[in-house]
């Protein structure tokens, strides 16, 4: 803790009430003080929201006035059909990547390939393995997040992919178990939205578009596409939230996401306040493209499209991967949005918004000028030579995959995120080890390699070996993993010769009390790895869907090192976790001398480990989030089991603002280690905090009014013009644009077409529209980021070794009803022996404030 936040911890009262959070615990297990609400923010089992249209259309606000310029231009000259193929997607397995949208081959212009993951190019080869998004961010330095996302892109683009599926920021992390949040950042918003800025910015350097997911309130896997484990159909998980939660909390990353220029968004599986977050118009009208300004586009998540008008009408643009079910062969857009614009119940100007938003980003990239030869030269679906273009209906058997290496010199930022994002938690003196230890030893799985190799689960689907990635769409493939078996190994070899031996069976007890015990005879060291991984829910990793039973470490790895320390006095315990552990068991045991959480370090997690252990770079990294005493500690729980029926499950998020550092410190709990926590083999003191004040412009909303819906084009009314040309050959199960007949509703497939159905007024409604009091800009109202403090202090290194401080500035915003204090700002500095440097810090006026919903504003 930084000598700011201690401060202000001591001039607050110490006790509040001991109010016991929500949660529903998994079954049969019994979690103390995690199951009852302590803070009603008014949301509400049940509840929904407002409906707000209709879907603002983007202006080219702010630096994206070209791009808008060059979009215009483009779709002016498009007919409906191929305006429709930007919009939807040609179906799962219907190209070469995870997603892609039509060709416009009249114009030159190739479909669209849109891949995982955040952290790397998915499904191909001569890849990096980059470290998750929950390592990038403990090392609370902008620079590496910055050129992560820079290789990254470089990466996604030199396979020439077009948008990149990442960065994340949805989870947030509201639930500690939660199985996506390592693809993210962090559960503190301001935390996680400097990151996914950081982030963006280094992805979109390289000319790739970053798709910034998953909008919004997508904090649990198990529901979120209703079923598993009930019969929920696709009755998906609804969060329901209260206003304030919502802009405090889980909003704010995403502004900071959409005023970096993230050229996507995706929307999520889950309901919010009981609609589906990718028909929402709330969140996507109001929220994302009124209140934030977003000028790209929304994608769906992968089957999150649930209808066609009403999408449309909420601000969806772009329907992935296009099939209603994967390989279904129909589709909520394609030729039903070619329809809905000929019957009139979507308007012309809603598609053209479309068309425009996705050219726009395109364009905003400059994608144009970052093609590469036969793109993309990769195929999702298999790693062979030679296969089938269209892989769900094998035809086009062609050359897919060109093996093409984008690794380039990425490896090294690679390391050097993954040794600033470890985390020294205990250190009685052991670390950093030497080389010259007369024995060396290495215990449990999770040091050494998948018996099956590094990509022998698909998508990493289990807990083979050392956790360098967790499981999902999230993944990459490894082009190699460096093991902190083999890496010590060396390190032990290449300084003196020792002697090295090691068990990896979890549960060769015996045999590791037996070594052991040898190492404690001759003074030497046992290190000992364990892990807890997570991840997408539709892989289930030992019983865990996704989401985790529980915040234990893997493979009773308790017992394991209780075994072990009942003969070592010189235990080191390394875990690689994807997100809060239970270390209660043995972290003020005597003979566990230190403890590393090592995150998920990605392809250089060997090599990164033993930089830290043997003092090759002095540990730096703070933790992101918590480490509680007890699960219960932590406030809001997964929901493992239906509490509606056959409905959607109900998630309230009655704790408000309160998750991760937030409820331990209303509850007045301490936890084991603390949010923004971590050690040094250096020391530090702060001195002389400084204050100044700054005049900045007075805090006004804007003005006047939008312009009307711009249409680009004229649209043919004649259905026969829209009709599949004579001779054209459709490829099956392919989504296209075109009418199978000159019938509207026989072309459309749907049974209840023609129905007396009323879609909202508002939803047509073209004329110009008042900009919304916190609006006004991409990621809201400009003079939220005028700056209205810089805080200043000293820090100094007072120990032998050169090392990273991350000075933390914390603020009490003063209400009752706030957090004892927030996170507003950190940076991370390298301070040489016996040097003085200065820590400065901006606030800006939104740091500063609270929202306010009667009047809508900050």
């Amino acid at each position: 803790m930084t000598l700011l936040r201690t401060a202000l911890l001591a001039a607050l009262p110490a006790v509040y009430a001991q109010f016991p959070p929500p949660g529903v615990p998994y079954p049969n297990t019994t979690y103390p003080n995690a199951t009852n609400s302590y803070i009603d923010y008014a949301a509400l089992w049940g509840q929904t929201e407002g409906e707000y249209f209709p879907a603002p259309w983007g202006e080219g606000s702010a630096d994206w006035a070209d791009a808008y310029a060059k979009a215009r231009e483009f779709v002016s000259q498009l007919t409906l059909v191929e305006k429709v193929n930007l919009t939807t997607g040609v179906g799962w397995e219907g190209e070469k990547c995870v997603g892609n949208i039509g060709s416009i081959p009249r114009l030159a212009f190739k479909a669209l390939c849109l891949e995982d993951s955040p952290l790397g190019v998915r499904d191909t080869d001569f890849n990096s393995a980059f470290p998750a998004g929950v390592t990038a961010v403990t090392t609370w330095d902008r620079n590496l997040i910055y050129q992560r996302g820079v290789d990254m892109g470089a990466e996604h683009r030199d396979k020439g992919v077009d948008a990149q599926l990442g960065p994340v920021v949805g989870p947030l992390g509201r639930i500690p178990e939660g199985g996506r949040g390592w693809e993210g950042f962090s559960p503190d918003p301001v935390l996680a939205g400097i990151a996914v800025a950081e982030t963006i910015k280094g992805m979109q350097s390289s000319g790739i578009m970053a798709t910034t997911k998953h909008f919004i309130l997508n904090e649990q896997e198990i529901f979120r596409q209703g079923a598993p484990p009930a019969n929920l159909s696709l009755n998906s998980i609804s969060s329901n939230i209260d206003d304030v939660t919502l802009h405090e909390l889980y909003l704010w990353p995403f502004a900071d996401a959409v005023r970096a220029g993230t050229a996507a968004i995706m929307c999520s599986y889950n309901k919010i306040n009981n609609e589906y977050a990718c028909q929402n118009s709330y969140t996507l009208n109001h929220l994302l493209k009124g209140e934030l300004g977003f000028q790209g586009f929304v994608m769906t998540d992968w089957g999150g499209h649930h209808s066609g008008v009403t999408a449309a009408l909420s601000g969806l643009d772009m329907s992935m991967p296009g099939d209603i079910g994967f390989d279904s062969g129909n589709s909520f857009w394609g030729a039903n949005l070619t329809i809905g614009v000929l019957n009139g119940t979507i308007p012309q100007w809603r598609l053209d918004d479309m068309c425009v938003r996705i050219l726009a980003a395109y364009y905003y990239v400059d994608r144009e000028g970052n093609q590469v030869p036969d793109a993309p030269n990769f195929s999702a679906w298999t790693l062979d030579t030679f296969g089938y273009e269209h892989w769900v209906a094998q035809e086009n058997y062609e050359q897919i995959n060109y093996h093409v290496d984008v690794r380039g010199n990425h490896r090294d930022n690679i390391r050097a995120t993954a040794v600033a994002g470890t985390v020294l938690l205990k250190n009685n003196g052991a670390l950093p080890l030497t080389g010259y230890e007369k024995l060396t030893t290495v215990f449990g799985y999770d040091s050494a390699e998948n018996p099956w190799g590094p990509n022998g689960c698909s998508d990493r689907g289990c807990d083979n070996g050392t956790l360098a990635m967790g499981w999902g769409s999230g993944t990459a493939n490894f082009p190699y993993l460096i093991t902190p078996l083999e890496a010590i190994k060396a390190e032990v070899q290449a300084v003196s010769n020792g002697a090295f031996e090691s068990v990896t069976d979890d549960y060769a007890y015996t045999q590791m009390v037996a070594l052991a015990r040898r190492a404690t005879q001759v003074n030497g060291v046992c290190i000992a790895f364990g892990n807890s991984d997570s991840g997408e829910g539709y892989i289930a990793v030992d019983g865990n869907l996704g989401d985790r039973n529980n915040l234990t470490l893997w493979n009773n790895f308790d017992q394991m090192i209780a075994n072990i320390t009942s003969e070592c006095n010189n235990t080191v315990v390394v875990i690689h976790s994807t997100g809060p552990v239970l270390l209660d068991s043995f972290y003020d045991n005597p003979n566990v001398t230190a403890i590393v959480w090592a995150g998920i370090p990605g392809e250089q997690s060997g090599n990164a480990i033993t930089d830290i252990l043997y003092g090759k770079a002095n540990p730096g990294g703070k933790l992101p989030f918590t480490l509680g005493q007890y699960r219960g500690q932590y406030g809001a729980d997964d929901l493992y089991l239906p509490n509606n029926g056959l409905e959607s499950p109900q998630s309230d998020f009655a704790e408000g603002v309160f998750i991760d550092y937030r409820v331990f410190d209303k509850l007045g709990v301490t936890p084991l280690y603390e949010f923004g926590f971590g050690l040094s083999y250096t020391n530090f003191s702060f001195s002389n905090i400084q204050i100044q004040k700054h005049s900045a412009p007075a805090y006004t909303t804007p003005t006047g009014m939008t312009s009307p819906a711009p249409t680009y084009g004229v649209v043919s009314n004649n259905s026969a013009d829209y009709v599949f040309p004579a001779g054209f050959h459709q490829v099956p199960l392919y989504i296209y644009p075109f009418l199978n007949n000159t019938d509207l509703g026989s072309s459309s497939g749907d049974l209840e077409y023609g129905s007396d159905y009323v879609f909202p007024a508002g939803g047509y409604n073209s004329s110009s529209q008042p900009y919304l009091p916190a609006g006004g800009a991409p990621g809201g109202n400009p003079g939220l980021y005028d700056v209205l403090y810089t805080v200043t202090a000293e820090v100094t290194n007072t120990g032998s070794v050169v090392g990273d401080e991350v000075a933390q500035l914390y603020l009490n915003l003063g209400c009752p009803s706030d957090p004892v204090v927030v996170l507003r700002n950190f940076d991370r500095i390298t301070i040489q022996p016996g040097q003085t440097v200065t820590f400065s810090a901006d606030l800006t006026r939104r740091d500063l404030s609270n929202w306010d919903s009667p009047t809508q504003n900050w």
